[in-house]
């Protein structure tokens, strides 16, 4: 099997400062994270920003600036920025940072969905800001909107404008058929870098027979032109990716997903779940890539044409 990239998603806009205290909400602690992420064997930093005075999910390019440039003279690790930042901003927001900062790689949401964040407001007890919990709470009745429009200016704006490929986000087996519509629209080309996402309240439930339907649906859609990846969130985590790597599959760990290392046991860093899942690929006779075979795989266009 060919080699394996590790994705590590530092911080995301789901969990939110109560969750953990591990949680990194600074530019200082997403770099820092970041770094260590990327020492452990993550090729690919999938990044948000937050406010450091709040920790809520932010779409201002001034906080980005605040840790992309040390993430950038601290490691030849590929930036994969989020194009869907978080289900409440708009699509001028969640576009503002890319843009400025043109990266390599963007995370594209392949379809409009529920995105059911309230059943983790009961776990927790003691709230350090006031947004948390209406925030999760209203997320019953919240529809994270990608509508094909939407997906069209993301392709056009990073991709033809800013040479950026994707990490297709795909919570649905719509989104796949999504991703060959735009296929035959001309508007993307291979190899196209698919990222089944598992586990969110309103896409798939992590099951292992449904990442197979994927897989066989994937291969008949998009044949040798594609690349996958699994993601699942929660303690599904390990388990999903395990399951990936065992079918030459890639792989994304980090605490923008699962905020546990083990049963109980919060995750004191991004770089303990990317050690623990590259022990794991290993043991199964994976090899790790590293950030320019990433590259290589993923035919991107350099860290010499990003922007920060």
């Amino acid at each position: 099997m060919s080699k394996i990239i590790i994705s590590c998603a530092i911080t995301g806009s789901i969990h939110t400062p109560s969750m953990s205290p591990h949680l990194p909400v600074t530019a200082e602690e997403i770099a820092d994270q970041a770094l260590g992420a990327a020492r452990a064997g993550a090729a690919i930093l999938h990044l948000h920003a937050r406010n450091p005075d709040t920790g809520h999910p932010s779409s201002d390019p001034a906080h980005w600036a605040g840790f992309l440039p040390r993430i950038a003279a601290g490691t030849d690790a590929v930036v994969n920025m989020t194009t869907g930042g978080s289900a409440i901003m708009t699509l001028d927001q969640r576009l503002a940072a890319p843009k400025a900062n043109e990266p390599e790689m963007c995370s594209l949401n392949m379809g409009s969905m529920n995105f059911a964040l309230y059943p983790m407001a009961a776990r927790i007890r003691d709230w350090k800001h006031a947004w948390e919990k209406p925030f999760l709470e209203n997320t019953d009745d919240l529809v994270f909107k990608n509508t094909p429009r939407d997906i069209a200016t993301i392709l056009q704006e990073m991709g033809e404008r800013r040479g950026a490929r994707f990490e297709f986000e795909c919570y649905d087996l719509s989104h796949l058929t999504m991703l060959k519509h735009f296929v035959d629209r001309g508007a993307v080309r291979p190899p196209y870098f698919i990222q089944f996402v598992f586990g969110v309240l309103g896409g798939m439930a992590s099951e292992p027979e449904t990442l197979t339907h994927l897989k066989r649906t994937a291969d008949r859609l998009f044949g040798a032109d594609y690349r996958f990846s699994v993601l699942a969130a929660g303690r599904a985590q390990l388990p999903m990716a395990t399951i990936a790597a065992a079918m030459g599959g890639h792989v994304r760990v980090g605490l923008e997903d699962n905020l546990y290392l083990s049963r109980g046991v919060l995750a004191r860093s991004n770089a303990d779940q990317v050690r623990l899942i590259r022990g794991i690929v290993e043991g199964l006779g994976r090899e790790v890539a590293t950030p320019d075979e990433a590259r290589a795989i993923l035919c991107l266009k350099g860290r010499d044409r990003v922007a920060f």
